[in-house]
């Protein structure tokens, strides 16, 4: 029984926009890379089903990435309010002198 084949969405893209861009045909594509057309046709519906979503407001912190950061810039700022309060009361500290 034969393995099947995995690749990558880089590939799967660059293969879509090749298609796309009419810079070669569908077929030549899957002759040239060992593929069904029927894959390919796939991969091309999938992407531009998913092509309208790349432009939707990113204000929705999504990831786990943008969730850790705003936690590290929320701890900062703790430190930043801590920093000011001991500088306040050090300054009115002084000027009581």
């Amino acid at each position: 029984m034969a393995k099947r084949r995995k690749f990558t969405s880089e590939f799967k893209t660059e293969l879509v926009l090749e298609v796309l861009s009419g810079a070669t045909s569908q077929a030549e594509v899957c002759r040239r890379h060992n593929l069904n057309e029927d894959q390919l046709s796939k991969w091309k519906q999938q992407f531009l089903e998913k092509a309208p979503s790349l432009f939707d407001s990113t204000d929705k912190p999504s990831s786990e990435v943008s969730e850790k950061r705003i936690a590290h810039l929320e701890h900062l700022i703790g430190r930043m309010a801590v920093a000011l309060d001991i500088q306040k009361k050090l300054l009115t500290w002084l000027d009581s002198r």
